[in-house]
């Protein structure tokens, strides 16, 4: 079974999230990758605060028991089940508002969305407790936590949105990085309330017996994830007043679209590395990666002709036929 467990963690993780949002915004639907792409971004950004507010040690640290995964990082609450709840009720929540059901399977179609939806949460959050990384607490407080954020964004997307298109790209650009600074600085604040706590010597013992490496008090992963936010922001801001692409067309256009992407993606992942590990590096590095990302790339798509390129404005993107859509912007 213990295989099962790793499978059902590896899809409640950031490696199974991250390619198919890429594949989803490139090749598929921009409109969908860009909101799931804030969203899941914004649960990061949340849940490494958390786990530096809570500083709560993993089972394996202080039972003895064995772990099937090294984890460095606190484990109150779990992401795992935060980011459960967050990418699959949505996926839950799109499905349930997209498919058009007819006649008799109508019911049954959409009592199988949420049913389907809590099944995938429950076996992921079971699963980081089978593999001994987590405790039952932990994973209810990720799912709490999961659950609050879904809960707001649905609520406020459909006022939040129309707003932000209707300001000035500078102003939605500055919005953006205080929004990315002001988690930095209160993560940063979480953190400088820990200096002078000492980790306890039975934990760091059980993090390196697993293989891991003690880094529970670093802002570097705070700076990451609020730099791909900002970046991420900036990045459909531009594009949207630029002109957002189609991500229609031949199968190997879409196809071929990754690797240029991808390469793209290297290129400044490497050259971040390269420029060291300070936390505003690490900012601006996640930063340029976030904004290539949903910018940079699919301008490049257009340029090369695997893509073409739609109308600029808000509204023709982020609407569709039967929405009503957004006012122009100003």
């Amino acid at each position: 079974m213990t295989g099962f467990w790793h499978a059902m963690s590896f899809i409640g993780s950031a490696a199974f999230y991250l390619p198919l949002l890429v594949v989803v915004y490139w090749c598929a639907d921009p409109r969908l990758g860009a909101r799931a792409m804030v969203l899941l971004t914004l649960s990061g950004v949340i849940n490494g605060l958390l786990k530096v507010v809570f500083h709560a040690p993993r089972p394996y640290w202080t039972s003895g028991i064995k772990a099937y995964e090294s984890q460095a990082s606190f484990g109150m609450p779990s992401g795992h089940a935060q980011n459960a709840v967050v990418a699959w009720g949505f996926i839950g929540v799109w499905l349930h508002g997209r498919i058009r059901w007819t006649g008799r399977w109508e019911t049954a179609g959409r009592r199988a969305i949420p049913v389907f939806v809590v099944v995938v949460i429950a076996l992921i959050g079971l699963s980081r407790i089978q593999l001994h990384v987590h405790s039952l607490g932990q994973v209810v407080a990720g799912w709490a936590v999961g659950a609050v954020l879904l809960l707001v964004a649905l609520r406020l997307e459909p006022v939040v949105v129309p707003w932000w298109g209707r300001r000035p790209l500078w102003l939605q650009i500055a919005v953006a990085l205080a929004v990315a600074l002001v988690f930095l600085a209160v993560t940063d604040l979480a953190v400088g309330e820990l200096r002078g706590w000492r980790i306890p010597d039975a934990w760091t013992r059980a993090i390196g017996a697993t293989g891991g490496a003690v880094k529970l008090l670093s802002l570097r992963e705070g700076a990451a994830a609020a730099g791909a936010l900002f970046g991420g922001l900036c990045g459909i801001s531009w594009l949207a007043h630029r002109g957002w692409f189609d991500p229609g067309g031949a199968l190997w256009r879409r196809l071929a679209r990754l690797p240029v992407g991808l390469a793209g993606a290297a290129v400044v992942w490497s050259a971040g590395l390269l420029a060291g590990r300070a936390v505003p590096v690490i900012f601006v590095a996640n930063a340029v990666l976030g904004l290539w990302a949903t910018a940079g790339a699919p301008e490049l798509f257009v340029r090369m002709g695997l893509a073409a390129r739609t109308p600029a404005g808000y509204p023709r993107p982020i609407t569709r036929p039967g929405e009503a859509p957004d006012p122009e912007p100003s």
